[in-house]
């Protein structure tokens, strides 16, 4: 459905807000390539950016590239990536899909949702922080727990704060394209340093006058 004129306008508002706020926002993870970064992302998932940032400082040394993931073998690269939980999952998921950027696109990296998004262990999520952090490409927004309880609370989206598929689409209707890259990574530090998902401090956020505060106690 259509977001309407008064949800548009909402939308802009809070977009402003967050961009006075938090105007150098980026992407906290450490990376040098894209191929880094897709890896970073695979760990990041139930990971802090802390921790993943603290074990890809060694990993990265060792595998630089698609083919070097691609060659590594998987019990060592579990060890190297352990502390990041779900590391067998993770690591197979990492082989796998840097094998077949290796087969089919010479080691690098598609700039197609469509395309990522075919990759063992690729999301939209881990799909959209490429494309927008390493291109450049809005592909879409980045819905992690943060946005997704974000956007709820704000009233940017009546989804359950869980439903990450249709909490992007809600988003990707309100906000202007232009927005869509910057706006998560604002998001992401406004849900780390003020609207937290234990206690929103409410009386320290920049959008204290234009926040329904829908779920908040």
């Amino acid at each position: 459905m259509a977001a309407s004129a008064r949800e548009k306008k909402h939308a802009a508002k809070v977009v402003q807000g967050l961009r006075k706020e938090y105007p150098q926002a980026r992407c906290s993870l450490r990376f040098t390539s894209p191929v880094q970064l897709l890896v970073a992302t695979i760990l990041s998932a139930q990971c802090t950016d802390e921790r993943v940032n603290q074990v890809t400082r060694s990993l990265f040394k060792k595998y630089r590239s698609a083919q070097d993931f691609a060659n590594a073998r998987l019990s060592t690269l579990e060890r190297a990536i352990k502390s990041t939980g779900f590391y067998r999952n993770k690591a197979k998921n990492i082989k796998d899909c840097c094998t077949q950027l290796v087969e089919f696109y010479g080691g690098d990296l598609p700039r197609d949702l469509n395309l990522l998004t075919e990759l063992p262990g690729i999301g939209r999520k881990t799909a959209n922080v490429v494309l927008g952090t390493a291109f450049g490409i809005a592909s879409g927004v980045v819905v992690d727990t943060h946005v997704g309880r974000i956007a709820y609370r704000t009233g940017l989206t009546k989804r359950d704060p869980k439903d990450a598929v249709n909490i992007e689409a809600d988003l990707c209707e309100r906000i202007s394209r232009k927005e869509w890259i910057d706006f998560s990574h604002r998001v992401i530090q406004h849900g780390r340093q003020v609207c937290t998902a234990r206690k929103a401090k409410c009386d320290e956020c920049m959008l204290e006058a234009i926040c329904p505060r829908v779920g908040v106690k």
